[in-house]
């Protein structure tokens, strides 16, 4: 981040305020009106709050820099809930930003609602620039992920963000290897599969047109309305499917074959996909259960600062043992997730969950025995 290539410092007398700003690492160099239009607007009305003055200055660059990744530009309600401020200071923030950069301008043409600002015909990439830090970790998430495309994706964006950095690449190639050096993770046991670029390309094209896709699914040709992909151990397609009803199903993209778009559209209606994986443990969906769990008191502490699911209540009994409730679909995933925490949890709810469990460990059982 720009915020990070400059050094700020802060001297009272007593009779003036001066802020002083050098460059640090030499990536970003600000004509001096830039700098006096800052300093201008550091020294009025966005500056009467508590915040310290120095993350002012931060919350400026932050916003051109957030304002320079959005093509369609952004509303006050954008930085109302980026900055967690009021309407007043949004404004204020968004009147600072032009005084500074009078190539931002309002962009009258989005919605017929709501007021954008956006850089016109400008490009602030030379305040950006990446750390060591983070390269290595994109570098890190490429190599932790067994997604073929995914990991091919990665490399080309680790590429051109070392492209964006040329100026003392050298040095960063350095740093990043440092960091690559000390820091790895545990080998996860996952599924190989293989998706390729083809169908990948098929589906978000027909999503972003809302296009009826046709193909071979486990044999069969269907003719699917895809609304989202979800990444889990595998890429979950979620889609509607004419030929069995109204309601929406998961499919594994990697089983498809023969993947073509159509030119007949549909409509998306008032789905949300964040909403609906909300409701799911993991990547499974299904019949939606209100899960209970207890766990012993010897794991409380694990257990009270673990993520189980977005809607998960947390609870610590008198003698110390937990309860977590959560409502999720996904029995199998649910039930695979219970098991890691052996025999120092059990399922109290719902009814049908906690019989398939025990059926489920009955049969492991039985194994063993032979």
């Amino acid at each position: 981040m720009f915020t990070h290539s400059f050094f700020t410092e802060y001297t009272k007398n007593k009779n003036a305020k001066m802020f002083i700003i050098s460059p640090f690492y030499g990536m970003i160099h600000f004509v001096s009106d830039k700098i006096g239009r800052i300093f201008l607007f550091l020294k009025g009305d966005f500056m009467t709050t508590d915040k310290p003055r120095y993350s002012r200055l931060s919350d400026l660059i932050d916003l051109a820099t957030f304002m320079s990744s959005k093509p369609l530009g952004i509303t006050l309600d954008d930085i109302i809930e980026r900055y967690n401020v009021s309407r007043r200071t949004a404004e204020r923030m968004r009147d600072g930003l032009t005084n500074v950069f009078p190539q931002v301008q309002e962009i009258d043409y989005i919605d017929g609602h709501k007021k954008h600002w956006g850089f016109v015909d400008y490009s602030i990439k030379e305040m950006v620039h990446f750390t060591p830090e983070e390269i290595a970790t994109v570098e890190q998430f490429q190599k932790r992920t067994t997604n073929g495309e995914m990991k091919e994706l990665l490399e080309k964006v680790t590429e051109k963000i070392k492209t964006l950095s040329k100026k003392g690449l050298e040095n960063i190639e350095n740093n990043i290897d440092l960091i690559l050096q000390t820091e790895g993770y545990a080998v996860r046991q996952t599924i190989q599969y293989h998706i390729s670029d083809e169908i990948l390309i098929t589906i978000r094209e027909a999503m972003k047109k809302c296009l009826i896709v046709t193909g071979k699914y486990h044999d069969k040709i269907r003719y699917i309305e895809p609304l989202g992909l979800i990444y889990g151990e595998k890429i979950y397609l979620i889609a509607r499917e004419k030929a069995k009803g109204d309601g929406i199903y998961t499919y594994l993209l990697n089983k498809f074959t023969d993947l073509k778009i159509t030119m007949t559209n549909f409509d998306r209606g008032d789905f949300n996909l964040e909403e609906f994986s909300k409701r799911s443990f993991s990547a499974y969906f299904g019949k939606i259960l209100n899960v209970k769990l207890k766990f012993d008191k010897e794991i409380a502490e694990d257990v009270m600062t673990y993520n189980f699911h977005p809607s998960q209540k947390v609870e610590q009994e008198p003698d110390g043992s937990v309860i977590v409730r959560f409502k999720a679909s996904g029995d199998k995933s649910i039930m695979w997730h219970v098991f890691r925490w052996g025999d120092k949890v059990e399922i109290l709810a719902p009814k049908e969950l906690r019989k398939e469990y025990v059926d489920a460990l009955k049969l492991v059982s039985k194994r063993y025995k032979k």
